[in-house]
């Protein structure tokens, strides 16, 4: 047997360590000082991405936003010089009474854009999740659907001619025997706001309906068949199994409601304009009809302001509501 170099029998030989122990914290300062460089070019190639659309989200989102903080606190009228007023526009969209009263409108109308339609769509998903055909199924969710396929003015009009003295309304109270309640139904001033909120409820229930029937497909079907095998009746199984489920749709279903009530514009101005008198005035249709009809630059960017503070201060909160746990 060969003996290497230098060595002797009998002499111990250790075998050598791959590298030494102290060269790991500079290998590890080599590898952080390559890994820097490394993530923050793959950081900068992000922004890079998202420029575009960065850019146009400050053209046409923010820009917009801050000239209208800007003009809020001008009477302006378009054309001449503006006058600096401080908060005195602020001031009269809180004590001018018709413009008060078109928030207030805005709230009324969350119970036919939001609370009816998110009570119906699970009403109406809850059934649809019973029904075995795939094709009676389908129908329904194509049925249930169809209001948001047709643009919210073009609704407001078809509603509008349902609505007259002799319209589809009218005729069914005939034919049931209540003509004493017929009556112009936008023309009227006790009527008028819920009667454009039913047209609200009827756009945001088939969203609402599909939303909800694709969160209870994700529920286990074993708890559905394990509730029925403990007895629990169908209205058991929807509060403790259904409803839970559907925590996060419902909140989605909210949300978007919401700020479509508050922000409502095309029905209430197809249909009734913000009247008779102000009785469907909403802050929407009242931005608009002071900016372009009365040429109140300033007071239109207040109530606007004071809208988008309105719709953050409703949707904010219920963000955390309907947060899952």
């Amino acid at each position: 047997m060969s003996v290497a170099p230098g060595l002797r029998r009998g002499d111990t030989v250790t075998a050598p360590t791959s590298r030494p122990a102290t060269a790991r914290p500079a290998e590890r300062a080599t590898t952080r000082r390559w890994a820097r460089p490394q993530r923050s070019r793959a950081q900068w190639a992000g922004w890079l991405f998202a420029l575009p659309a960065l850019l146009m989200y400050a053209v046409f989102e923010l820009r917009p936003i801050l000239t209208a903080v800007q003009c809020s606190f001008y009477d302006w009228d378009g054309i001449s010089a503006a006058t600096p007023v401080g908060v005195a526009n602020y001031t009269r969209v809180f004590t001018e009474p018709q413009l008060l009263a078109s928030i207030v409108h805005s709230l009324v109308l969350i119970v036919f854009f939001t609370v009816l339609p998110v009570i119906l769509g699970l009403a109406v998903a809850s059934v649809v999740r019973e029904i075995r055909s795939t094709w009676a199924g389908a129908a329904a969710r194509t049925l249930m659907f169809l209001p948001q396929i047709i643009p919210g003015a073009a609704s407001a009009i078809a509603w509008t001619w349902m609505y007259s003295p002799d319209g589809a309304v009218n005729q069914l109270l005939r034919a049931l025997g209540l003509g004493s309640l017929t009556r112009a139904w936008l023309g009227d001033f006790t009527w008028a706001l819920p009667a454009v909120g039913i047209i609200g409820t009827w756009l945001a229930t088939g969203l609402c309906t599909l939303l909800l029937m694709a969160g209870i497909g994700k529920i286990d079907t074993s708890l559905y068949e394990a509730a029925s095998l403990d007895g629990a009746s169908r209205l058991q199984q929807f509060r403790a199994i259904t409803l839970p489920g559907l925590r996060a749709e419902i909140g989605v279903c909210v949300t978007i409601t919401v700020i479509a009530a508050l922000a409502s514009f095309d029905v209430v101005f197809m249909s009734t304009q913000g009247g008779p008198g102000y009785s469907t005035q909403v802050p929407g249709v009242q931005v608009y009809q002071l900016a372009f009809t009365e040429n109140r630059i300033g007071q239109s960017s207040a109530l606007a302001v004071v809208l988008s503070l309105l719709v953050l201060a409703v949707v904010l909160p219920l963000q955390r509501v309907f947060k899952e746990k």
